[in-house]
């Protein structure tokens, strides 16, 4: 596997594949890589000839309260993990590399709607920073397909939505939610959790579960969205949102049973957990 981290080097290798006819694909990654992050790699390789993974922290979707400074740099490890699983470039730039005027002086993308509830409502601009580097990165790579993973719902919508915006030529495919034995969706923020907030956090999955037999059992969404953010409450959690939407995020009638997913965020302590489901 390559290392690679100016955007240059990485220009040479694609154009050297794509003049072979070579497919690419792409996972574009914040690093500290866990079972769910190696998933997209695998998918990745089932879809294109070459695949490149992108490891960049970025500044831009990080509110001021959140943990930017304390997210884990893992590279090293990363790089080990990824090679494993057959990637072929490992692309980690850094910040000049990603904003050459520097962050806060960057041309900006903005998807609208869609990033205006659930976490964008919690996270004002965190979507903005999103689309800001996918798009970047995009441009970069010049992917045929890229990955996405499922747990991070509302933005995979997200980028859907630019993709078909900003008519990029490429294929976005969403990988599934890889869980803990207990239901638990892997992620990088589960390390902060202390032991007894471990033991707490499948709850979220359980609830979305609960959520899921009460829209089947015919109860009103709204009854269903209350009873679930008490359930998280009594368990200790602070509640963001326990919510059902239709599958492109709009809000669904009240009569509605099929087409849905629900979706959580809550924190525990310091520790924000997202998860959804699909209710059919």
């Amino acid at each position: 596997m390559l290392s690679l981290h100016t955007v240059a080097d990485l220009h040479a290798q694609v154009r050297a594949w794509k003049l072979r006819g070579l497919r690419v694909g792409f996972v574009p990654t914040m690093g500290n890589l866990h079972d769910g992050h190696f998933v997209l790699v695998d998918l990745a390789c089932e879809h294109a000839d070459k695949v490149v993974a992108s490891v960049f922290v970025n500044p831009t979707q990080f509110g001021p309260n959140e943990d930017f400074a304390r997210y884990p740099r893992t590279l090293d490890a990363d790089a080990r993990g990824l090679s494993a699983h057959g990637c072929d470039v490992l692309f980690a730039p850094d910040v000049a590399q990603m904003y050459p005027f520097g962050a806060g002086r960057e041309v900006q993308v903005r998807v609208p709607g869609i990033t205006d509830i659930l976490d964008g409502a919690h996270r004002p601009g965190h979507f903005d920073g999103v689309a800001t580097v996918v798009a970047r990165l995009f441009n970069m790579v010049q992917p045929d397909v890229a990955v996405f993973g499922r747990k991070d719902y509302q933005q995979l919508q997200v980028i859907q939505y630019l993709v078909r915006d900003l008519a990029f030529p490429l294929q976005i495919v969403g990988a599934p939610i890889v869980r803990a034995d207990d239901g638990l969706a892997l992620s990088s923020r589960n390390q902060y959790l202390t032991a007894a907030e471990r033991e707490v956090a499948p709850t979220i999955h359980a609830t979305l579960q609960a959520m899921r037999a009460g829209v089947q059992a015919g109860r009103a969404l709204p009854e269903v969205e209350a009873a679930a953010a008490r359930r998280l409450t009594d368990a200790g959690f602070v509640v963001d949102y326990a919510a059902i939407h239709r599958a492109d995020l709009s809000l669904p009638a009240a009569d509605e049973r099929s087409g849905l997913v629900a979706l959580i965020a809550a924190r525990l302590d310091a520790t924000r957990l997202i998860d959804n489901l699909i209710m059919d």
